[in-house]
């Protein structure tokens, strides 16, 4: 995995804050939390998409594919959450929460699988090595 230097990283955690924060206080119909969470979710998939994979490993590469498509949900969420506010489209209930939920798993399970994935990996070219 690319890895991301130390200003993104700052980027991706501050964004996965405002995320958090602006999701759980969007239930009380604070209207800042919709724009805490829209930058979060921006910030989020902006510094997930940055930090791609080179390798050819096919199991990784479905697995990347599976966190992009959870961090292109995020902004979804953040779509569906304007129309409810701004009572506009197709979404004027709580239609963000299925796609936030859905979002959710994708991004903790890739979050978990990635990493052991990428260990198999390294332990196989050690491996190989000898």
């Amino acid at each position: 995995m690319k890895r991301l230097n130390k200003i993104q990283n700052i980027v991706f955690i501050t964004g996965a804050v405002l995320l958090l924060i602006g999701a759980a206080t969007f239930f009380t119909g604070w209207l800042y939390a919709f724009y805490l969470y829209t930058v979060g979710a921006c910030a989020f998939a902006a510094m997930q998409l940055r930090a791609g994979y080179e390798g050819d490993n096919f199991v990784i590469r479905r697995l990347r594919g599976q966190q992009v498509i959870g961090a292109l949900l995020l902004v979804c969420t953040a779509f569906f959450m304007a129309m409810r506010i701004f009572d506009f489209g197709f979404a004027r209930g709580q239609e963000w929460v299925v796609c936030l939920a859905v979002a959710c798993v994708l991004e903790l399970y890739t979050a978990f699988r990635i990493p052991a994935e990428l260990e198999k990996e390294e332990s196989r070219k050690n491996n190989n090595k000898f």
